[in-house]
Parts: structure tokens; C-alpha cells; sequence
């Protein structure tokens, strides 16, 4: 459950203000089909949080303790260091013209390589027995990241406080995951 939890929120935190949800925005603006861009983003975060989690699992096995522990440390690490890198436009795939539901899904999966989330789950089914629970967490925190955005547009983000939220969670990512390096390392 813990794997669940910790995917969960880490994703959400990690989406808020991030290249996905601006994308989702561009697009929900552009089509006006929310049902569609929202399924979009289900099929691309569940994708996501699947790769993820299924080469977390196929990983585990292979590393010892304090290497999967110091795996998930480098995967809060990089989520921490992307909260704080300041966010540039993503390219609104304004060129696609393979309607809302496939530019969405495709754009978000492509986007979502490499990304803060999508790592934190492959470090979270590394160190945990749980894998499918880090996948579900994963998926669900960046589908409830994006689904206010669709919904409510503009307006969501402009009563969130989306740089104190990058800021906090980037510095609590940072701190946990340099405790768990100091723990996998033995200097804690």
C-alpha cells in the first residue's frame, strides 16, 4: 500500500504545473472535447506507469538492498531537481491532425518519457514488491493532476499556487530522497 501511496502523490505533485499539464491545456483549449483528452490521458499515464513499473520489477531482483533503496533515492532526487527547473511550453502539436483523443494519448505518452513521475515509479516498483500498486498509484496521480486542468482550463491554474507547490515538493522530493541516499550509503 505504501508503494501505492507514495506513487500517488509523488505523480500528483510532480504533474502540477509540469510540461504534461500544460499540454493538456493547450489541447483542451485547441478541441474543446473533454471526454476524449481526458481518456487520452488515462490510456498515456497508464501506458506510462505499466513501462514503468514492469521494468522496476524486472530491476529489483537484480539489485540488493541498499541498491534498490539508493535506485529510489536517485528517482526522488530527479523528481525534486524537476519540480524546481523552471518549465518551459511544450510544443502544442498544433500539426497532428489525428484528432483529440490519439494527440492527446500519443502527445502526453511521448511527453511523459524520461519525466519526473514516470522515473519516481521505476524507483518505487525497483525498491518495492509492489510494482502493479507503484503503477496504479502512478497513473492515478497523473490522471487527478490533469483532469482539474481539462475541466476548468485557464481558471485552474490561476487559483493554484502553482510555484509554491513546485517549490514545496521539490524540496520535501529532495530532502527524502537525499536521506534515503545517506541511508542506502550507511552515513544515516
Amino acid at each position: 500500500m505504501d508503494a501505492l501511496l507514495i506513487a500517488l502523490l509523488g505523480c500528483l505533485f510532480g504533474e502540477i504545473g509540469d510540461k504534461g499539464q500544460l499540454l493538456v491545456l493547450a489541447l483542451a483549449h485547441r478541441y474543446q472535447r473533454d471526454g476524449a483528452i481526458i481518456a487520452g490521458v488515462a490510456v498515456a499515464a497508464i501506458a506510462n506507469a505499466a513501462i514503468s513499473a514492469a521494468a522496476g520489477a524486472w530491476i529489483g531482483p537484480m539489485l540488493g538492498h541498499d541498491a534498490r533503496l539508493l535506485f529510489m533515492a536517485l528517482s526522488l532526487l530527479f523528481l525534486g531537481v524537476g519540480l524546481l527547473w523552471p518549465v518551459k511550453m511544450p510544443d502544442t502539436l498544433d500539426d497532428w491532425r489525428i484528432g483529440p483523443f490519439l494527440t492527446t494519448a500519443l502527445g502526453v505518452f511521448i511527453l511523459g518519457f524520461g519525466d519526473g513521475p514516470q522515473f519516481l515509479i521505476l524507483g518505487i516498483a525497483t525498491r518495492t514488491a509492489d510494482p502493479a500498486l507503484a503503477a496504479i498509484g502512478g497513473a492515478i496521480g497523473v490522471i487527478a493532476a490533469s483532469v482539474p486542468v481539462i475541466l476548468m482550463r485557464d481558471r485552474f491554474l490561476s487559483v493554484l499556487p502553482v510555484r509554491a507547490i513546485r517549490l514545496v515538493g521539490g524540496g520535501i522530493a529532495i530532502l527524502a530522497g537525499a536521506g534515503m541516499a545517506m541511508s542506502a550509503i550507511g552515513r544515516l
